[in-house]
């Protein structure tokens, strides 16, 4: 079953990808607020969560994150990593970049030893600080599910203008300093075939990885309750042979199966 956050520090729990990871939740803790609707999203469809777009106060989120922080200290269990993630989109809070100097700060002084990811969908590159503030962080960990609009528009459900070719174009623009992350599933949606793992999709998709080089590339599939229910996982062997085609172009490419 779908759910929320409810809480603006969540966690720690263990990520597949991340380690010990700290969750921190910009969004609203009682709706979700996301510029995708995906069909895969652990948080539920948009529609089921409606709600006040009511950001978490960067004072309270600095707070409480110091507060967990130096409990997590006092009690020798620091996490890994701290993620921004929650009930939608973090990079759409009006003050991202300050939140994000504010977790830097925290961070040096009281756990130098665990990175700062964002989980973003990338919606918001084109907003200049939130470029700044993705630069900063140790994992700027940002999605692209497939090589095609129509797919994107599918999986994803984009909320406003979007194209693929305009995020690569973004995505170039960090010059290899950034990862990029890909869902990979199949089954159906309202009743037509979706699949992002045929071979047209994956050669499309990794002549797009050729382009942006990012620094690493996260493949992974279904691990948690998803809105449509028509959705099967893709195995880790599969997984895996896709990420090998990815480090033949020399780029690191861990799978979670």
């Amino acid at each position: 079953m779908t759910a929320l956050y409810n809480d603006i520090i969540f966690g720690p729990v263990r990520s597949r990808r991340l380690g010990l990871s700290l969750g921190v939740n910009l969004l609203p803790t009682e709706s979700k607020l996301c510029s995708f609707d995906c069909i895969y999203c652990e948080c539920g469809w948009n529609s089921d969560h409606p709600g006040r777009r009511r950001f978490n106060a960067r004072e309270d989120v600095s707070r409480l994150l110091a507060e967990t922080l130096h409990h997590m200290v006092e009690q020798g269990t620091p996490p890994d990593v701290i993620t921004f993630a929650g009930n939608g989109e973090p990079t759409l809070h009006p003050e991202f970049e300050a939140v994000i100097n504010d977790t830097l700060a925290l961070r040096d002084e009281l756990c130098p030893s665990a990175k700062v990811s964002v989980l973003s969908n990338a919606t918001q590159l084109h907003r200049p600080e939130v470029c700044r503030a993705l630069r900063r962080v140790d994992n700027n960990i940002l999605k692209l599910d497939s090589a095609f609009d129509e797919t994107v528009r599918r999986m994803n459900n984009p909320q406003g203008s979007y194209t693929v070719e305009k995020l690569v174009e973004q995505l170039c623009a960090f010059e290899g300093e950034l990862i990029v992350q890909t869902m990979f599933l199949r089954g159906e949606v309202d009743g037509a075939p979706i699949d992002n793992t045929t071979e047209e999709e994956v050669a499309a998709w990794l002549k797009l990885i050729e382009r942006i080089r990012p620094r690493k590339v996260m493949v992974y599939s279904l691990d948690r309750d998803t809105p449509c229910q028509t959705l099967i996982k893709v195995e880790k062997e599969e997984l895996q042979k896709i990420a090998e085609r990815v480090e033949a172009l020399g780029i690191p490419c861990p799978v979670a199966g």
